[in-house]
């Protein structure tokens, strides 16, 4: 798609692209320089094609210190869910911890995950529309939640605000509720599918914001990594969570080992990616 404007003199034409229905990157020339607008780049105040008009003026949200904030919570979040995991997976001995406080320990780790995921979303709520000057602009008022879902961005750190707040209820419920199947597969397991299934779906919006389609292999790019790594997260999250459905009888003990692997793999994941939005919040 090309849009002319024409009462821009210094303006060529802009290209957009980006997966039906988004528009994740614009490209154009203003004032002689060509101007890459991307889409997590701008939510996130990694904003190139500002930088290279000269203006480096950010509002708080997009920050480095803020981008460092939330890559480190979601660190700490994810370094505690692979906590519950080890031990969760040590065997029955003098030394293995109670049921009870690796359940306190997968709880505390879903507090920061909660709040690394309302910040980047609270990002996202006020990155402020495109504008041809490439500038970041403020919203005209602050918005904790907004409603942009035409925006890639915007839904992907939304439906992973919200799965957050479903493994919030997926992590305390086993502190108490009973050891009845019924209850487990209603209090927890219920909880736990919808929390996998919104960051899986919130994953991929940011694989394919972060790609420009819906499947993309840019692996020279640390955006692209950091995304693609939350999304192998979101996958094996996702498999954790079926695996952990409560039957009507004995569960095999490989079931369990399995779900709680996976869970650990995909915490590691997150990590992962955690560290990684740390270093790419260099470039704001």
């Amino acid at each position: 798609m090309i849009i002319n404007l024409p009462y821009l003199k210094e303006l060529l034409p802009i290209k957009v692209g980006g997966p039906w229905p988004f528009i994740t990157f614009r490209s154009y020339t203003l004032a002689g320089q060509h101007i890459l607008w991307l889409s997590r780049q701008h939510r996130k105040g990694l904003n190139l094609a500002a930088r290279a008009l000269g203006d480096t003026q950010q509002p708080f949200w997009r920050s480095k210190f803020y981008n460092q904030t939330v890559g480190a919570t979601f660190a700490l979040g994810s370094f505690l869910f692979m906590l519950g995991c080890v031990m969760s997976l040590i065997p029955a001995s003098p030394w293995q911890p109670s049921a009870f406080w690796t359940n306190v320990v997968f709880f505390a780790g879903s507090i920061p995950f909660t709040t690394a995921g309302y910040l980047q979303h609270f990002q996202a709520a006020n990155a402020g529309s495109f504008n041809v000057a490439a500038q970041p602009t403020a919203p005209p008022h602050i918005s904790f939640i907004g409603w942009h879902p035409r925006n890639a961005g915007w839904l992907s750190t939304f439906t992973q605000f919200l799965g957050t707040i479903a493994f919030n209820f997926n992590t305390f419920d086993p502190l108490v509720t009973s050891a009845n199947w019924v209850a487990q597969d209603l209090a927890v397991w219920t909880p736990g599918m919808v929390g996998s299934v919104l960051f899986l779906a919130s994953g991929y919006l940011a694989f394919i914001e972060c790609g420009h389609r819906y499947w993309s292999w840019e692996p020279k790019d640390l955006s692209w990594w950091i995304v693609f790594i939350n999304l192998v997260g979101c996958v094996t999250f996702m498999v954790s969570s079926i695996l952990a459905y409560v039957p009507d009888g004995t569960t095999p003990s490989w079931v369990t080992m399995a779900s709680t692997i996976n869970l650990l793999i995909g915490a590691l994941c997150f990590f992962i990616g955690a560290l990684l939005s740390i270093r790419e919040s260099d470039l704001t």
